[in-house]
């Protein structure tokens, strides 16, 4: 199972607290920023085991406790195309749960979305709220597939003209998908005023985090956490 691989950055996996749907890794007791990770989809009916049991998610999360802030996984229902607004639902709602913990800073908080869920980045950057203070994608759907349902409201190549200042920052891959690769290539033509940094995976296939084991692969991990970390400081 691809999903099963461990990422290619070697981590050490912390224990997690589960707080129903969103899992914490929580670096001290001292307030600290957080970045709450978002996994892709839609996820098939019947897969066992769920993403936040993934060890990718896990060292993602990991490694932001490692490096001084809360790392947060959230366990959301995007299980079909039709979806979205479902999903979206749950992330508001880890979201305010992650901001609530007195162990965090509220106030910066970085949303981090991964493949299928890149389409739910819309809602923040068409309106960002004062507490966040980036987001970032790594190799994401920002269009959804030709016979797919094409809500306006997540069309983020539409909502990036209204990001403003917000830091943006997109981890794209030389061998994606060439339907989802379109679509970053339209959202990066839209985003041309936009705060947007992309970090270059020329190498990397969709899922190079556990399965491109390559110093291409750990340097841009390395890359987009230094960026996040850049914008949560």
């Amino acid at each position: 199972m691809e999903f099963m691989k461990p990422m290619v950055l070697p981590v050490q996996i912390r224990a997690a607290e589960r707080h129903g749907t969103v899992d914490l890794y929580i670096p001290s007791d001292e307030r600290r920023p957080a970045i709450i990770f978002v996994h892709g989809g839609p996820l098939p009916p019947g897969m066992d085991p769920l993403p936040r049991e993934w060890p990718l998610f896990q060292a993602y999360a990991s490694l932001a406790a490692d490096r001084g802030v809360v790392g947060a996984v959230v366990e959301h229902r995007l299980q079909g195309p039709d979806s979205y607004p479902a999903a979206a639902d749950d992330v508001a709602g880890a979201v305010k749960l992650l901001r609530d913990d007195p162990r965090v800073d509220g106030e910066r908080v970085v949303i981090w979305y991964f493949s299928g869920a890149g389409r739910l980045a819309a809602d923040l950057l068409r309106d960002p709220p004062e507490w966040l203070r980036a987001v970032a994608m790594t190799y994401p759907m920002l269009t959804p597939f030709p016979d797919w349902p094409d809500e306006p409201r997540f069309r983020p190549a539409e909502a990036v003209a209204s990001a403003g200042s917000l830091p943006i920052i997109l981890t794209r891959v030389g061998q994606e998908n060439p339907a989802i690769a379109e679509g970053v290539a339209v959202f990066v033509a839209a985003a041309e005023k936009a705060n947007l940094q992309v970090i270059d995976v020329p190498d990397g296939g969709h899922g190079f985090d556990n399965q491109n084991d390559s110093d291409e692969s750990r340097a841009a991990i390395v890359k987009a956490f230094d960026l996040v970390l850049s914008a949560l400081s």
